[in-house]
């Protein structure tokens, strides 16, 4: 055994299907562990050895594997998007909460589709909206925020638990200036709401959308409109909170009313507000974390649910030569409160028809040295998207 791959770990699997859907298809699922872990794979039959220099980077590999395993054994077949989730779960020491994911099912999509948290940062995320009055959720763009929240509400509804879904954002333009739009307030400000019909259109479709939106039940309005209202028995989204001033974040807050929830949503990456401007969103973290019956969950790149690169890029943003370029005067805001990232996922896909026949669990053999078959030699293709 070389000193490169100083130590290993063999995966037992069984069944031959399972072994398979695990490789991927052109063994694709383990190139991109390979890709992520600075490890090695090989098999010979139902062997699949793990090797590399970190013998807990070894282990932790074995667990993903064991994680995807167990997922077969609930009779759904992993897919590019669920060996990444467990590969960003295991990078976070998250990986016990795998299967988790596939037990908690927060709503449904228009096709019927089961929608379910995709991370563990999304887990965390619904539970806090469960059990919290308000609730913060402050990460990158990607990271499912917004879709969530609204999948929330549109379950309270159906659930009969509030009476109203409200969606508001500030209508502050990205670096951009779009000019004199026409139309009256509504038709001006549709173009920056655009997110959340998405997100609507998705839950309930088209038509059902408009038709709840002309009785009033669901009403997405610019931020300006909640000024002197009480919000009674609704469920209250403000998005892209990383825009608003102080004065109107706490004008929004102030507006809940009895049996009532708020989820506050923002990027502090990705502040638009003129020069000399403390956003609302990084007054409010400071201010009213720690308080009874209010929850900060923080996402990070790992979070993303978007395109891998995505992530990439985003942690290529955070680095510390460009942490101040979202400021446009630093001196006016002063320092920054450090973000407490908390362990931190539509859906991953639900298989349930994609049932294998069971077979015996895989098992572990430490410090296997059995001489074993490259996969490389079974393909050569690269990696492909599924």
């Amino acid at each position: 055994m070389s000193q490169k791959n100083a130590y290993s770990t063999k995966v037992v699997i069984s069944n031959p299907d399972w072994l398979l859907a695990i490789l991927g298809n052109h063994d694709k699922y383990i190139h991109l562990i390979e890709e992520n872990f600075n490890v090695e794979f090989s098999n010979r039959g139902e062997n699949l050895t793990i090797s590399g220099q970190d013998s807990d980077e070894v282990d932790q590999v074995a667990a993903l594997i064991h994680q995807l395993v167990h997922l077969l054994e609930r009779g759904i077949t992993p897919r590019s998007m669920d060996v990444m989730t467990a590969i960003k779960m295991a990078k976070k020491q998250t990986l016990d909460y795998f299967l988790a994911l596939y037990d908690k099912v927060v709503g449904r999509a228009y096709d019927g589709k089961p929608i379910r948290p995709k991370n563990y940062g999304q887990l965390q995320y619904v539970e806090a909206i469960r059990k919290q009055d308000v609730v913060f959720g402050i990460g990158p763009a990607g990271t499912g925020k917004t879709f969530l929240a609204v999948v929330m509400a549109v379950q309270a509804l159906r659930d009969n638990q509030i009476k109203k879904i409200i969606l508001t954002r500030p209508a502050v333009e990205a670096g951009e200036n779009l000019g004199f739009l026409p139309g009256d307030l509504k038709e001006k400000v549709d173009p920056y709401l655009r997110p959340i019909y998405d997100a609507l259109y998705a839950i309930y479709g088209t038509e059902q959308t408009n038709r709840l939106m002309e009785r009033g039940v669901i009403e997405i309005a610019p931020l300006a409109y909640m000024r002197g209202r009480t919000l009674d028995d609704a469920f209250v989204i403000l998005d892209e909170a990383q825009n608003t001033t102080v004065a109107q974040m706490k004008m929004f807050l102030t507006r809940l009313g009895f049996g009532s929830k708020m989820i506050v949503n923002g990027d502090k990456t990705q502040i638009d507000l003129p020069g000399g401007v403390k956003s609302g969103l990084v007054d409010a973290e400071h201010k009213l974390k720690g308080l009874n019956r209010i929850k900060f969950v923080a996402f990070d790149e790992y979070d993303v649910v978007r395109h891998p690169v995505v992530a990439d890029i985003i942690r290529a943003y955070s680095g510390p030569l460009n942490n101040n370029l979202n400021v446009k005067t630093p001196q006016s805001l002063g320092k920054l409160p450090d973000e407490s990232l908390e362990p931190s996922l539509g859906s991953p896909v639900d298989n349930e028809s994609n049932k294998l026949d069971k077979a015996e669990p895989a098992s572990i053999d430490t410090n296997a040295t059995e001489d074993v078959k490259p996969l490389s030699s079974l393909s050569s293709r690269d990696l492909e998207n599924e």
